[in-house]
C-alpha cells in the first residue's frame, strides 16, 4: 500500500487526520505517542525553524494546543492558539515564517518544554 493509500484508507476511518497529515506534509515531524493500556493518548508534533520551533499537542479532536516559540533557554512564547484541531491547523497554516516581517515575534511568556509530556499552555 503506497502512502497515499494508507493516508486515504485513515482519513475514511478518521476524517480529522487530514489536518495532521496536512502538517506532515507540510515539514511537520510527530513524536512517539504515549500510550495507555495500548491506546495512543495525545499527539505531539514539530516544526524547526531557525531560531523557533512551531509545536502541536492534540490531545483530542476538540483539544489541541498550537504554539510558536523560540529556542532559547528558557524557550519564550510568541504565539499560541488552542481549539479544535481544524481550527488551530488552519492557524498554523496561516502563520507567517518566524523570519517574515508579519511574524509575531513579542515574548508573551514562558514557553513549555518540547519533550514528551511536558507540552502545556504557557502560563
Amino acid at each position: 500500500m503506497t502512502q497515499s493509500e494508507t493516508d486515504a484508507a485513515a482519513v475514511r476511518a478518521f476524517p480529522e487526520l487530514r489536518h495532521l497529515i496536512t502538517l506532515r506534509d507540510g515539514g511537520w515531524r510527530f513524536l512517539p505517542a504515549p500510550h495507555v493500556g495500548g491506546v495512543p493518548v495525545r499527539i505531539d508534533g514539530f516544526r524547526e525553524y531557525p531560531g523557533h520551533w512551531d509545536a502541536i499537542r492534540v490531545e483530542s479532536p476538540v483539544d489541541v494546543l498550537g504554539i510558536r516559540m523560540t529556542r532559547e533557554n528558557p524557550p519564550g512564547l510568541v504565539w499560541e492558539r488552542t481549539g479544535s484541531l481544524g481550527e488551530v491547523v488552519t492557524e498554523l497554516a496561516l502563520l507567517p515564517p518566524p523570519d517574515h516581517r508579519l511574524a509575531p515575534y513579542l515574548v508573551t511568556g514562558t514557553a513549555p518544554l518540547l519533550v514528551p509530556g511536558h507540552l502545556e499552555p504557557a502560563r
